[in-house]
């Protein structure tokens, strides 16, 4: 069966064997309960197998690649031929997964958002290793006052750690990519700030971030009526910009927003 790669699914496939080698050994797989995102043609699928998981479930949107992997790995993986992003991933299992992911690079934030957005106090996974365009996995993994830091990597440090494995070039894949990717490890934070809902985080780093070179005076005004106070209360300088604030200090400004709402 011939695959070709759909650029409307943003299909990429990993055939660096160094590499692939690489993300497995990221994570414990033995004995563990694994899920591949986007497995393609199933190159990674097979690294995962060799180490030997308890049960590997695969998640593959393209029906042609979902009949190629259903005959490629029968009884040695579970393959769910749907979109990520209409599953319910508590369904899964109930046991904890390590989650692998060549994510398609049109809709990769949105996953990873989603994941963080839906998780309550108990996470549905041990840790994620999901690959990124370069571009964006400096996003999530920026710090405050870079130029790269912004609504991403504040959403991801509100539950996550996150620490960057290794940059991989176009060479890796095939077809090429006209840019670098990046591999990512995240591992559930033990305590996060508590809000009552993620979607306050989101507009609030959203209204700050949509004129990031702009001062704090202008988004705070647009979200307090007691800017002044508000900024008072927690010590900041409202002459500042967007991105000199830590995440934490747009978590806290989260829970005065939905404080003062009620």
């Amino acid at each position: 069966m011939n695959i070709k790669p759909k650029k409307s699914l943003g299909q990429n496939f990993l055939i660096d064997r160094d590499i692939l080698n690489l993300i497995v050994s990221t994570c414990d797989v033995a004995n563990k309960e694994i899920l591949e995102i986007g497995p393609g043609t199933g190159n990674l699928t097979t690294y995962i197998l060799k180490n030997k998981p308890k049960k590997l479930y695969v998640i593959e949107k393209d029906d042609e690649l979902a009949i190629l992997l259903r005959e490629k790995f029968e009884n040695e993986a579970i393959i769910i031929n749907n979109d990520i992003l209409k599953i319910d991933e508590n369904k899964i299992s109930d046991q904890k997964l390590t989650v692998f992911g060549n994510l398609p690079y049109n809709v990769s934030t949105e996953i990873l958002s989603k994941w963080i957005i839906n998780v309550g106090k108990t996470f549905w996974f041990e840790s994620l290793v999901l690959m990124f365009q370069k571009e964006v996995a400096d996003r999530i993994i920026a710090e405050s006052n870079n130029s790269k830091y912004g609504r991403l990597s504040i959403l991801t440090s509100w539950k996550l750690n996150v620490k960057k494995i290794i940059d991989i070039k176009p060479q890796s894949f095939s077809p090429r990519p006209k840019i670098d990717s990046s591999l990512l490890l995240f591992t559930p934070k033990e305590n996060f700030f508590e809000l009552k809902n993620a979607k306050n985080l989101e507009m609030i780093t959203r209204v700050f971030f949509s004129q990031r070179r702009k001062m704090l005076k202008k988004p705070f005004n647009q979200i307090f009526m007691n800017a002044k106070d508000v900024a008072q209360k927690f010590n900041i300088n409202l002459n500042l910009r967007p991105q000199n604030l830590e995440p934490e200090i747009y978590f806290k400004l989260t829970k005065e927003y939905e404080d003062l709402r009620g």
